[in-house]
Formats: C-alpha cells, structure tokens, sequence
C-alpha cells in the first residue's frame, strides 16, 4: 500500500527518465561550464517552452534562483515587493538581501497569497513621496502558485503589471510550482509570463520530478547581460553543467514537466473534495494546484496521524495545516486518506 506522505513535493523522489537521462549523459566526457551540447539543447527547449526567445540559466536551488533573479533586477538600495507570506521572504533567510547587496523585501497583505495591488501601490507612493530616504521601488515579485496554494491567471497579474509600469518596476515571478500554475490555469507558459508582462521567472522543476532542476528565465535580455557573471560569482555555475542539463531535457520531452503536475493536481482535488465533505474541517483558500491547507481541530488531526497520515500544521491560522501531492503521489494512497479522512 502506498504511503501517506502529504507533508511536501520535496520529499518526492526524482522521476524514472531523469535517472534514465542521467545514467546515460554519465557515460563519456563532454566540456564544462556549461559549454556542453546538451546544456544548448536545454536551453532551446525551455525557449520552445516559452515559445520566445529568451535568456536561460540553470541552476541548482530555488532559493539562489529567486535572488540571483531579484538580484539582476534590483539595486542594492532598491524595494522588491511581494505578499508578505511570500516564500523569498519567510523561507530563504536573508538571501534576496544578500545576492542584491542589501534590498530590501516590502511584504504586502492580501487574500489567498495575493498582495493587494492597493496596498502595493500606496506603499511605493510613500517611498516615492519620501525620495532618498526610502528605499527605492524596484521590483514586484508574485509566486505562482502562491504559497496559499492558489494560481494566478494571465488577467490576475496585469494589475501588477500597469503597476511596475507606473512606477518603473520590472516584474518577477518565483514559478518552484509553475507547472502546476499552468496545468491549473490551461494557459499557455508564455501567457502566464512574458505576454502578462513578466520579465524575470524562476522556473522550478525540482518539486515535480527533478532533482536539482531550477532555472531563472530573463525575457527581458537586456537584464540577462550580466547574470552568467552573477552565477559564476555566486558559486552556481556547475563544472558538471550537463547533469542540470539533462534533468530538464527529460522532463520537458514529451511534456513530462505537464504530465507530472497533472497528476500531482488531480490528486490534491481528490484530497481537497474530502474535506470539503467533512462537517468539521474547513477549506479557507480555494485548491488551484496542488497543496491543500485545511483547518482541522485538534483531536482530528490527531487522530489523522495516528491513522498514518502526514502532513504540516501551518502558522498561517489557528489549526491550519498543509496537504502537498506530488507527480507520484499514488492513486491508492489518496484513496486511503479519503477513507480516513471520512472515517474521523
């Protein structure tokens, strides 16, 4: 029987043809640095993706994605703003701060995960009104999907966009569960990025099958110029490039990447319909891709664990928690949990 393991796509292993792809580029020599052909082919794969041509960069960890973006996006002296339960600012230390020489993280209110463009906007009135003595607007950073679990649409993030323009920002979009954003929306990557305005996404593939699977996607080249100085500077530039290589060149063959988030969706729909029927659980946010935050009393979740379920209580509200499936997540297993979820 399969485990019930909900707690992250973290946990998740890598997917069978990325080991495949792996075993057979080990075979042989090939150039360093990224010099290899198969980083090429990679790098005209995630273009065809975003059916344009863009800059892209591989690397090894979301987190150094994010602020190497941010980095080549804003000055040391600058504002990056985003929802304040964003992941750049709760969960990767002070590394934004340190890739960018010192700007500072804005967090925004707003529901579901989604800075509320008002409040956005007053407050770069007020750094704007006070000059040299804020720090300056720079960058607006979404997560889609949020870390509500909930998905923007290409219409969601245009709002965001007239705002980077009125006050000259550029806009970022920190994507460690894109594919699960596009497969939730049915729109296309390049809709959900560069044709929504977007100038800079980190695109992560490690959550849905890979194992060191991230890229940051600068679409706006002018801001690329510099970013290969930036890896190599940051430590992020493997001599082994070919191995991040052939992890995207697994999974975005024959829309795997696609495939893997379909499935990891599905089965967090089954979970979420589960609580949804139970008189006693609550469901605040609406389930778009594939993390769940139920709100479960005590004594039940209790009784979940004991009954072999896993999962996270999450901070967000009292007896909140979160529920994540993954590309292999199995089917038998969430049948389980749907039985005992009912069952208490």
């Amino acid at each position: 029987m399969g485990e019930m393991s909900f707690v992250s796509d973290n946990q998740a292993g890598a997917h069978p043809k990325v080991l495949e792809r792996l075993h057979n580029l080990s075979e042989g020599s090939a150039a360093g640095y990224g010099e290899d052909q198969w980083t090429a082919a990679a790098g005209l794969a995630v273009q065809q993706v975003f059916e344009t041509d863009c800059a892209v960069f591989f690397i090894s960890t979301g987190t150094a994605a994010n602020a190497l973006a941010l980095s080549a996006l804003s000055p040391s002296w600058g504002a990056i703003y985003c929802h304040n339960g964003a992941h750049i600012c709760n969960d990767e230390n002070t590394a934004v701060e340190f890739y960018t020489g010192g700007a500072r993280l804005v967090g925004v209110t707003g529901l579901a995960g989604k800075p509320d463009v008002d409040t956005m906007r007053s407050h770069m009135e007020i750094a704007t009104v006070h000059g040299v003595h804020n720090a300056k607007p720079a960058v607006i950073s979404l997560s889609n999907v949020t870390e509500s679990g909930t998905v923007y649409s290409a219409s969601e993030i245009a709002p965001y966009r007239d705002l980077a323009d009125a006050y000259g920002l550029h806009l970022h979009v920190d994507g460690a569960r894109f594919a699960n954003a596009v497969v939730s929306t049915g729109a296309t990557p390049a809709a959900l990025t560069w044709r929504a305005g977007v100038d800079c996404l980190s695109f992560g593939l490690t959550k849905n099958g890979g194992i060191a699977a991230e890229a940051v996607v600068i679409f706006n080249k002018a801001l690329a110029e510099q970013f290969a100085y930036r890896c190599k500077r940051a430590g992020h530039l493997w001599s082994k490039h070919r191995f991040l290589a052939a992890q995207w060149l697994a999974l975005l063959e024959d829309e795997l990447w696609l495939k893997n988030a379909r499935h990891a969706n599905a089965m967090a729909q089954q979970l979420a319909e589960a609580f949804s029927r139970h008189s006693s659980i609550d469901l605040p946010w609406i389930v778009d891709a594939n993390e769940i935050f139920p709100v479960i009393p005590e004594k039940i979740r209790a009784c979940l664990r004991d009954g072999g379920l896993g999962f996270y209580d999450w901070p967000a509200q009292p007896d909140m928690t979160r529920f994540v499936t993954s590309f292999n997540t199995e089917a038998a297993a969430v049948d389980r949990a749907v039985a005992l979820i009912a069952a208490n």
